[in-house]
């Protein structure tokens, strides 16, 4: 819960300290809708090409915005896009070597935890700041636990799941 105080300029320093957290911090829906697409594939037979339809529709992301998001995939060496018909798309390598960091990487760009550890230029203290540390600790941390995973493993554990709550 928030609390609410102002400053002198009467500005809520709790709420624009949550946006801008919020900001940094949160995946957009490019990236969960990228994660998801991804996943679809993986679970896939990768000789067969899938519909971008079949996936918006299994997946409950909009057509056109998934249809946004795989030339970016694609771009990044994710997935192959073919046209025509018997078209659609597939991984263009194995599900084992493709982790959830490739795939949010792919979308949503470079992950920074804080705009200090994008460039030494936009902090002036990053030599002598301890939060500096604290922040590229948490990054490093972050990108490790996303590229232990392989959208392989993912499969599996969402198919354990699913078996689980069947029985």
């Amino acid at each position: 819960m928030f609390e609410f105080k102002y400053n002198q300029y009467g500005l809520n320093l709790y709420i624009k300290i949550y946006y801008v957290w919020r900001k940094i911090l949160q995946l957009t829906m490019s990236g969960e809708y990228a994660i998801r697409a991804m996943l679809h594939l993986a679970g896939k037979d990768s000789s067969k090409n899938v519909q971008i339809q079949d996936i918006s529709n299994k997946w409950g992301i909009p057509e056109n915005f998934l249809r946004k998001i795989i030339p970016l995939l694609a771009k990044a060496g994710l997935i192959m896009s073919v046209r025509g018909s018997g078209g659609g798309i597939k991984l263009a390598k194995s599900s084992e070597k493709i982790t959830a960091l490739n795939v949010i990487e792919a979308v949503e760009g470079k992950i920074f935890l804080n705009k200090c550890l994008f460039s030494e230029d936009i902090c002036d203290r990053s030599e002598w700041c301890s939060m500096h540390e604290v922040w590229e600790e948490a990054q490093e941390s972050l990108k490790t636990v996303l590229s232990n995973k392989s959208l392989a493993q993912l499969v599996a554990i969402n198919k354990e799941r699913i078996k689980a709550i069947n029985q």
